[in-house]
């Protein structure tokens, strides 16, 4: 993958919160509003206390609710839990660090866990960092001891039939179209991707519009306040952002 950060723009990028990431993404007009994020409510965060989770994505498509075809295993193809483990071959091919992305496409997602203690122990030592899924997972104490963050639709008591049936292409988890090696960010307000295009410039932009925010937040609580000057400070504000957004443009 050509694509990548330099270790200083990911760090800046990895502190962000999601709501910040996203204003500064919506502010380059580089996608629609209401694109690029998990959006119907079938991908949450597990641990919402973990700091914001960033990292490339490595993709897979599993099923959980009934055991795989005896064609598609290996011998002695017996029908048991089984894994393809070449799709760790996949994994290494992506950047470290790694998110992993699964989308389960079973009639009804999440019947069973792919992802629990020993898959998130297997994949902490294989560079990944966090699991999304519109699926289940399991197993919560022993993946958060791990500090391995999760991100899912459901939570199961079994793995079921868990079993990876194809990786390295394009999946769909909470209405969010996720790639191979696209740059996956989540904390507690839920999972997005981040348009190579703009990625370098996301954190400074950020930074801008959190500084313009604050003008507005310091004089909600001041004695000066009053609705028709609010008006205009927001107007100014507003104004300010379009004219850095305008000026950036142009020296590119």
């Amino acid at each position: 993958m050509e694509r990548f950060l330099t270790k200083e723009q990911f760090d800046a990028l990895q502190r962000l919160d999601a709501c910040s990431v996203a204003n500064a993404i919506e502010s380059f007009q580089v996608r629609m509003r209401n694109e690029g994020f998990a959006s119907d409510n079938s991908v949450k965060c597990v641990f919402k206390h973990f700091p914001p989770m960033l990292g490339y994505a490595v993709t897979g498509m599993i099923r959980t609710s009934a055991p795989p075809m005896a064609s598609s295993l290996p011998p002695p193809r017996e029908l048991r839990f089984v894994d393809h483990t070449s799709w760790w071959n996949h994994v290494l091919s992506i950047p470290s660090p790694r998110v992993v992305v699964m989308q389960d496409v079973d009639h009804s997602p999440g019947v069973g866990s792919f992802m629990g203690g020993v898959h998130a122990s297997i994949c902490k030592a294989l560079g990944c960092i966090g699991y999304v899924t519109n699926g289940a997972v399991r197993d919560l104490a022993s993946v958060e001891r791990l500090g391995f963050h999760l991100f899912a639709g459901h939570v199961s008591v079994s793995h079921a039939y868990a079993h990876v049936v194809s990786f390295g292409e394009p999946v769909e988890v909470g209405g969010l179209r996720i790639r191979p090696g696209d740059l996956v960010h989540g904390d507690r307000h839920g999972i997005q991707t981040i348009p190579w295009s703009v990625a370098g410039e996301v954190a400074k932009r950020a930074a801008a519009i959190k500084e313009k925010e604050r003008l507005i937040l310091d004089f909600c609580r001041s004695a000066e306040f009053s609705v028709e000057k609010l008006r205009k400070l927001i107007k100014e504000v507003d104004a300010s952002l379009r004219t850095d957004s305008i000026s950036e443009h142009d020296r590119k």
